[in-house]
């Protein structure tokens, strides 16, 4: 049976699981139980085929629907096109379908949050837990948790502890609900290897104003020194949450509205009072200290010589060339490092129509050769034993038209005001965003993404309650790390994207923000007439920096081609 039959078989059986059910839609979305952006179990892609980082899809007895926001539109209709058609969100949700009033959409309520289905669909609509019976992933190897000491983490998890408790004991809360699991790795100190690009093993917390913690994890992963190290908790099984629930004896909970499924708000809710739905530790751990800064910089010194011997190896290449070549090729790079580990996410390597796809992936059927007037995009990361890294860089083999080198400076300039911007008079992502946008809208252009999103230490490439976007109002404080990725698309001929990581430093009197990311800008790509004076000096000074303290790590030629940037 071919790919798309077994789709079409597929979707018949939730058809017919709906009907049987007395249902007249059932809603899929892309996340596990433990509500990460990257995870083994992917329900969407084996009903859709789309394999994008958010979305979901609703099927009803005679329409099938995809959900995905501006960054997947154009990957969402290659993909799963065929069998379901595809709104953006935020402007198309369920609730405002003709004829969804009144409907009963069955859920799976271990991976729904009352947030996201109150976005979903209004009071009018009957919802109704009920699991679809999805074949289940095969197990795949147990990989063990492991802890970092304190000169990675530079604080240890009795300190983080201290000011969980003195938060719970402020506001007078008896237990917080750690439901996110990159939130408990950062509380703890641990990692692992349970999702593909996130150093995170799953697993959730309950923390006591006390100090007392009821970790909720897979006793198999846990490490032979269990009990040396986790000297305070108790490990309890991760399918007896409701007996450990019904043998605490305090009056409230904190939950976190994000990542606690509806499934456990009730439980928790019928024997205690929720009195907040915000997870403190999401601040908390937004806020790097210097021992994280320290690191992330060496990591980045790291991704920057890889990505640069990557980006000299493409301008110098003669021999054909293909997306999947090139993101072997960087992979390989990276790879040379001791301290580097994986991918921080699916590299993107979009050459000429695939650029304009955001978060494009190239299969054997989309890859393409690249021909001399092609533009390749390239998004990529590492996740490093020292930090998480995320760079964007657009580059060409030939010369490119007036057109793309117009675009694509107006693009650096947003780039440039981001980074050169008074934080504090635009202390949050929203008013920074208008600055990045400013040189497109000025000719009747944008991009559909935000220009920035936090970033998590040796944890997530995607991060909150920090980003830089049309939404985002969270104020930007000392230790933050966020992307500075401006873009432009052209349907079907090419993308255009500058990313670099940044951190918030400086004082209060003034915070400005310093780039992370070591890797030369094409200048090539760059009308310098478009510059002006202040824009073309951060240009040499950047390059001037880049080639400063990654040169020593170059060969000749490399160190050659890198000081022949600085102009």
């Amino acid at each position: 049976m071919d790919k798309i039959s077994k789709k079409i078989k597929m979707i018949k059986k939730i058809k017919k699981f709906i009907v049987n059910n007395n249902l007249d839609g059932y809603i899929i979305p892309k996340n596990d139980r433990y509500f990460t952006e990257y995870s083994n179990i992917n329900n969407l892609k084996k009903v859709t085929d789309f394999t994008g980082s958010a979305g979901f899809a609703l099927i009803l007895k005679n329409k099938n629907y995809l959900y995905v926001d501006g960054r997947y539109v154009l990957q969402a209709k290659r993909q799963s096109g065929k069998k379901f058609t595809i709104l953006e969100i935020p402007y198309s949700w369920p609730k405002d379908l003709p004829n969804i009033r009144k409907s009963k959409i069955g859920f799976d309520p271990k991976l729904f949050t009352d947030l996201t289905l109150a976005k979903y669909f209004d009071k009018k609509v009957d919802l109704i837990p009920m699991i679809y019976p999805f074949i289940k992933t095969k197990g795949k190897k147990i990989n063990k948790m492991f802890h970092l000491n304190k000169s990675i983490t530079g604080e240890t998890y009795l300190k983080k502890l201290k000011k969980i408790k003195k938060f719970l004991n402020l506001k007078k809360i008896n237990y917080l609900y750690v439901s996110a699991s990159e939130n408990v790795n950062w509380l703890l100190n641990i990692r692992g290897k349970d999702l593909p690009n996130s150093p995170l093993i799953n697993c959730k917390l309950i923390v006591s104003d006390s100090g007392k913690m009821y970790l909720f994890i897979d006793i198999k992963k846990l490490p032979q020194n269990k009990n040396q190290y986790f000297k305070n908790i108790k490990i309890c099984n991760e399918h007896n949450f409701l007996e450990v629930i019904n043998d605490l004896n305090k009056k409230n909970f904190v939950i976190d509205k994000n990542t606690c499924s509806i499934f456990e708000k009730q439980i928790i809710k019928s024997k205690f009072q929720i009195v907040s739905e915000t997870d403190p530790i999401y601040d908390l751990k937004s806020i790097k200290n210097n021992n994280e800064l320290k690191n992330t910089i060496k990591a980045h010194i790291e991704d920057g010589v890889a990505v640069t011997k990557f980006l000299y190896w493409f301008k110098t290449k003669k021999n054909e060339m293909t997306e999947a070549k090139i993101e072997k090729k960087l992979e390989k790079f990276r790879k040379k490092s001791k301290n580097y580990l994986y991918p921080s996410f699916d590299t993107i390597a979009g050459s000429g129509p695939n650029g304009s796809i955001i978060h494009y992936k190239s299969n054997k059927m989309t890859n393409r050769k690249l021909k001399k007037k092609d533009i390749l995009l390239i998004d990529s990361g590492g996740q490093y034993k020292w930090g998480t890294t995320d760079v964007t860089r657009t580059t060409c083999l030939g010369e490119v038209s007036n057109r793309i080198k117009n675009n694509f400076t107006r693009v650096l300039k947003g780039h440039i005001a981001v980074v050169n911007c008074n934080l504090n008079f635009k202390i949050n992502g929203y008013l920074i965003d208008k600055l990045a946008r400013r040189y497109l809208n000025e000719v009747g252009l944008d991009y559909s993404h935000g220009t920035g999103h936090g970033v998590g230490f040796f944890l997530n490439v995607h991060e909150g309650p920090q980003a830089i976007s049309k939404y985002n109002k969270v104020p930007l404080r000392k230790g933050m790390i966020l992307s500075n990725e401006p873009g432009y698309y052209l349907n079907n001929k090419y993308g255009i994207r500058i990313e670099n990581l940044i951190y918030v430093d400086g004082s209060k009197k003034k915070l400005i923000f310093k780039n992370l990311t070591l890797v030369p800008i094409d200048i090539d790509m760059i009308n310098f007439k478009m510059l002006n004076k202040q824009e073309q000096k951060y240009i040499f000074y950047y390059h001037l920096d880049v080639y400063s303290k990654i040169s020593k790590y170059l060969n000749d030629k490399e160190k050659k081609w890198l000081l022949s940037l600085i102009k």
